[in-house]
C-alpha cells in the first residue's frame, strides 16, 4: 500500500521580493505602480513629495540606479521610504534597467538585487543609521546651493513681476474668493493628519476648497468637495476626471504662449478650463490665485516651512516657492498651526454668556406678566432700601 508523500514547500529565499516596475522617469512609473510592486528608477536626490507618492502607492522596495542623497542639499525623500518601512537601494548603476524586464520577479537582500538566480545589480542599502549620516554631510555643502538660489529667485522675479506685483495674468473664477477663508490642499507629507486637524475651521467657516492636482483627490478622500482645482497642463499628477467635474473652477497651468492643444485632454472631458500662464510650480500658483481674488486668510494644506523642507521641494520651483511666500505674508497660515489657534471649541465664558442671555430674557419676559409685575412691586421697595443704604455708607468714608 502507497502512502501519499506530502511535498514541503521550498523554503523561500531570504530577502524583499515582488514584481519589477520599471522606468527611468519616476513620474512616469507612478501611475503603473501596485501594492506590492519594486519601484526601478533613476531619481537623484528624491524629495519627500516623489517618496509620500511611492509610500501611497504601496511600494515594498525602490531600487535607484543613481545615489538616493547626492550630498548637494538635504533631499528628505530617503528619510520618508525608511520611516515607512520600504526596503531602499540606491547607486545600482543605470544598467539595471538592460538587465530588468517591467514585471520581472525580483529579489533584493543586503543591497543585491536579483532576478531569479541572476544577480542583476550589488547596491546600496539604505539604513535609518545611513541616511541620518548623508544628511548630516549634505547639510554642509547648502552654503553653494543657496547662491544658487539667490540667481534663480532673480530670474523667477524678472520673468514673473507682473504676476507677483500686480495679479495681472491671474484668471477670473466663477467661484467667489473676496473676503473669505481660502483651503489649499496638496497631497503631500502629513496631509490627511492636517485635513482632521481643520475639520472645526472648515465646518464653521466653510471656506473656498482649492485642491492642488492629486490635493482635489485628498480634499474628496475627506469628504469635501473642492471648489477650485489648479492642475498642470502636461502633469501625470492630475486628479481623477470625477472630482474635475464636480469643482466649479478647473484652472490649469501653462507655458505662455502654449497653444490650445495644451488643454485639449480636459476639453474632452467635457471640462472648459481656465488658462493661468505663469512658470510658477502648480501651488505656489493656487496661493497666487486666492490672493489675487483678496482672500480673507489662506490656509496651506501639505505644504511646510522649514529650511529642510523648504529646500526639498523641486529645484526648479524654490524661487517661486520662496518669492510666493513672500507675496503672501501673514495671509497665509500653515495647516498644521492652524488647530494651535482655532478649534472651534466651546470655552466656559461662553456658556456663562449663553447662560446669562438667557437669564435676562427670562426675567424681562416675567416682568411683563401680572405676576411679575407683583414681584417687581414686592421687590422694589427692599431695592430701594438697600441703595439708599450703599449710598449712604459710601459717603460716610467720603471726607
Amino acid at each position: 500500500m502507497k502512502f501519499a508523500v506530502r511535498s514541503r514547500p521550498a523554503p523561500s529565499r531570504p530577502g524583499v521580493h515582488g514584481p519589477a516596475r520599471v522606468h527611468r522617469r519616476t513620474a512616469s512609473l507612478l501611475g503603473r505602480l501596485r501594492v506590492g510592486d519594486v519601484a526601478v528608477l533613476d531619481h537623484v536626490d528624491m524629495d519627500r513629495e516623489t517618496a509620500q507618492s511611492l509610500v501611497d502607492a504601496g511600494v515594498v522596495a525602490v531600487v535607484n540606479a543613481g545615489p538616493m542623497i547626492s550630498g548637494r542639499y538635504p533631499n528628505l525623500g530617503p528619510e520618508r521610504l525608511v520611516e515607512a518601512g520600504v526596503l531602499v537601494v540606491d547607486s545600482a548603476g543605470p544598467e539595471v534597467f538592460d538587465r530588468l524586464k517591467d514585471g520581472t520577479e525580483v529579489r533584493i537582500d543586503g543591497g543585491v538585487v536579483y532576478a531569479g538566480d541572476d544577480l542583476v545589480a550589488a547596491a546600496r542599502e539604505l539604513t535609518p543609521d545611513l541616511v541620518r549620516s548623508e544628511m548630516a554631510k549634505a547639510r554642509s555643502g547648502l552654503a553653494a546651493q543657496l547662491e544658487s538660489f539667490t540667481h534663480n529667485s532673480t530670474e523667477f522675479l524678472r520673468r514673473e513681476q507682473d504676476l507677483l506685483l500686480h495679479g495681472h495674468g491671474v484668471p477670473s473664477t466663477a467661484t467667489e474668493m473676496a473676503g473669505r477663508p481660502v483651503v489649499v490642499a496638496v497631497r503631500s507629507h502629513g496631509w490627511e493628519d492636517e485635513l482632521r486637524g481643520i475639520k472645526p475651521f472648515v465646518r464653521e467657516q466653510r471656506p473656498v476648497l482649492v485642491g492642488v492636482d492629486r490635493g482635489a483627490d485628498a480634499l474628496a478622500s475627506a469628504g469635501h468637495r473642492p471648489d477650485v482645482v489648479v492642475v498642470t497642463g502636461d502633469g501625470d499628477d492630475q486628479p481623477s476626471a470625477a472630482v474635475l467635474r464636480k469643482a466649479r473652477d478647473v484652472v490649469v497651468l501653462v507655458e505662455r504662449g502654449a497653444p490650445r492643444s495644451a488643454t485639449e485632454h480636459l476639453e474632452r472631458l467635457g471640462i472648459r478650463p481656465l488658462r493661468f500662464e505663469t512658470s510658477a510650480t502648480t501651488e505656489d500658483a493656487a496661493l497666487l490665485l486666492a490672493s489675487a481674488h483678496q482672500a480673507s486668510l489662506i490656509v496651506g494644506v501639505g505644504m511646510h516651512a522649514t529650511l529642510d523642507e523648504f529646500l526639498d521641494r523641486r529645484r526648479a520651483g524654490l524661487a517661486s516657492t520662496f518669492l510666493t511666500r513672500l507675496k503672501l505674508g501673514p495671509d497665509l497660515v500653515d495647516a498644521a498651526a492652524l488647530p494651535r489657534l482655532y478649534d472651534g471649541a466651546v470655552r466656559p465664558r461662553h456658556l456663562v454668556g449663553a447662560l446669562a442671555a438667557g437669564v435676562l430674557a427670562l426675567a424681562a419676559a416675567v416682568s411683563v406678566t401680572p405676576v411679575g409685575q407683583e414681584w417687581v412691586d414686592d421687590v422694589s421697595p427692599a431695592v430701594s432700601r438697600t441703595t439708599s443704604d450703599l449710598i449712604d455708607n459710601v459717603r460716610g468714608l467720603l471726607p
